[in-house]
């Protein structure tokens, strides 16, 4: 399970260890040049001779950048620091100067003005430096990312024979002013490039100097991605050109407590390297999209117990699953009851009822239309139609809400669960039949459009892009207004309940959005629920942890299914089985 914690959290538990002389800093930064010389390895076979660009600003993240850099620079790495700060850490840049390594300015000027020298040739000068943080025109980079762009990766202005018009000389803090331009371009031609240009003290995305780097290589890196697979949020090293980026800590913007989005640029990472603790914003959508592979570095900090936001692993989900033993039957395993489709949507029974199935419920009963239960059986011969008793509900795939007959068993079965204190799943259709007041172990299921349509009819003034922007923001109102547990289904999926629970996970690939998905996460969900309702009656936080389980299990299917490939909802579902024995078998 990865943990995250707030910036005060993590800065609360650093004190006590900075205060008795602990070298977190060095800590971090040996293990972040560790991490990045084994990707040097892979990516290269070798990490001597490699390039490394590292983006500094003036807080700790960029003095981790910095030591980093020392460290990579003593095993013959190419290291230069851009910096973009006229406050570089002193301490970072000096063990980076010891140990070979070369850092510049970047400044945003008239690449014909002035007096200029080469970055890779310029000398150092004294002890501090960094660039003006303005608000300067972008537009005047261009020339060097282009020339990035265009494939000039091996002789950049910056890093080999610049001409002399191209770097200003050493400004009063010793370090040589480099066209940003082409340090954008050095960034572009590097293996590896680190984000240290600001940290969790940081609010919105990086401005003047430090944002026209960030924006202008971000706009390189993705508009390659876009050419060589097809757009999307993965780092230009993952789709085969340019560098791979590796934010230090966070990409720098992000927020870092929510994972909201900037009105600004953000470095798409390849992979983070975060310290002491993962931070909600690493694992919270949408800033989670920028993050990639997130690694945690231990850092012995003495963190609170709860965290503020989790994302399950495999061995977490085996440690939920229901197990049956050789003395349980088809009713201690779980019943399940279901309330799905219409004769207008047939499909979304059965694709419930199927995922339910193949999860591993003891028992399905199925409430319905006649002709819809003639589907289910021919599709799922073991379900039961008809009413009895039942361990959990799943009330709501493929019901429109004015079929009056089906809405009706909707909202009875609701009510029943309400009185008996049953869990439930509420899908689809029974999102508009729900009353204001649920239970804990009641599991909304929307997707961003279907929240904000809640939450409209809760009194809140919220559209589907503000919820695709603040996810976590708006599933938590409607778990404060409800009562439930909701589980807001998107790339990354959240999960909001009881006792503060928040979970995220990003399990599901790309090809997963696609028809009838929704009704097979149901149906997962909603075994789990009947597996193990009365410990989610007895627990209700719970209700989270087993929405979140389902997630993952969920979309891992769709990689069982079909690896890297299309899936559909049915090819989802009849995964499960071979998914769900893969994670128990760890």
């Amino acid at each position: 399970m990865i943990l995250g914690y707030t910036a005060a959290e993590v800065r609360a538990a650093e004190e006590p260890l900075l205060a008795r002389g602990v070298p977190l800093m060095q800590h971090a930064a040996f293990a972040l040049a560790g991490r990045v010389a084994a990707e040097l390895a892979e990516r290269r076979g070798q990490v001597r001779g490699a390039t490394v660009v590292a983006l500094v600003g003036s807080g700790n993240n960029g003095g981790d950048a910095l030591h980093a850099g020392a460290f990579l620079a003593r095993r013959g790495v190419s290291v230069v620091a851009v910096c973009a700060t006229d406050e570089p850490h002193a301490e970072g840049l000096a063990a980076l100067r010891r140990a070979g390594g070369r850092a510049v300015r970047a400044v945003d000027a008239d690449p014909g003005a002035g007096d200029h020298a080469a970055v890779g040739g310029a000398a150092d000068g004294g002890a501090d430096g960094g660039a003006a943080d303005g608000g300067p025109d972008r537009a005047a980079a261009d020339g060097g990312a282009d020339r990035a762009a265009a494939g000039d990766r091996g002789a950049s202005a910056v890093g080999t024979s610049a001409a002399p018009d191209r770097v200003r000389g050493a400004g009063p803090d010793g370090l040589p002013g480099v066209w940003l331009g082409d340090a954008v371009a050095e960034a572009y031609a590097a293996d590896v490039v680190l984000d240290g240009l600001l940290g969790i003290g940081g609010r919105g995305a990086p401005r003047g100097t430090a944002g026209l780097l960030a924006g202008l290589l971000s706009d390189l890196l993705e508009s390659e991605d876009a050419g060589a697979a097809g757009g999307g949020p993965r780092s230009a090293a993952e789709a085969g050109g340019g560098p791979l980026v590796v934010a230090v800590d966070l990409p720098s913007g992000i927020g870092v407590d929510d994972g909201a989005l900037p009105d600004g640029p953000v470095l798409p990472a390849g992979l983070t390297v975060t310290f002491g603790a993962a931070k909600p914003g690493l694992l919270l959508p949408p800033a989670s999209r920028r993050a990639g592979r997130v690694e945690v570095v231990d850092l012995g900090l003495p963190l609170p117990e709860r965290p503020s936001a989790a994302r399950l692993a495999p061995a977490d989900v085996a440690a939920l699953w229901p197990v049956p033993g050789p003395e349980d039957h088809k009713y201690s395993r779980g019943v399940l009851g279901v309330v799905a489709g219409t004769p207008a949507y047939p499909g979304a029974a059965v694709l419930t009822v199927s995922a339910a199935a193949l999860s591993g419920v003891g028992m399905v009963r199925y409430v319905g239309p006649s002709a819809v239960a003639r589907s289910v059986l021919a599709a799922r011969p073991e379900v039961v139609a008809g009413e009895g008793r039942v361990q959990a509900w799943l009330l709501g795939p493929g019901v429109d809400p004015r079929h009056a007959k089906q809405a009706r068993r909707l909202t009875d079965a609701l009510h029943a669960a309400l009185a008996e204190g049953l869990p439930a799943v509420l899908d689809a259709g029974a999102l508009a039949l729900a009353p204001r007041e649920l239970a804990p172990w009641c599991v909304l299921t929307p997707h961003a459009g279907e929240l904000a349509t809640l939450l409209g009819r809760l009194g809140e003034d919220v559209d589907r892009a503000e919820v695709e922007a603040e996810p976590l923001r708006w599933a938590r109102r409607a778990h404060e207004l409800t009562g439930a547990t909701v589980l807001l289904k998107g790339s990354t999926t959240v999960v909001v309940g009881a006792g503060g629970a928040v979970y995220a996970q990003g399990d599901a690939p790309g090809w997963l959005a696609t028809a009838g998905s929704g009704d097979v996460l149901a149906g997962v969900l909603g075994a789990l629920l009947a597996g193990r309702a009365a410990d989610v009656l007895a627990d209700p936080p719970l209700a989270a942890a087993l929405a979140a389980a389902a997630a993952l299990v969920h979309g891992r299917a769709a990689d069982v299914a079909v690896p890297g490939g299309p899936v559909t909802a049915l090819g989802v579902a009849h995964a499960l089985p071979a998914t769900v024995a893969g994670v128990l078998r760890g």
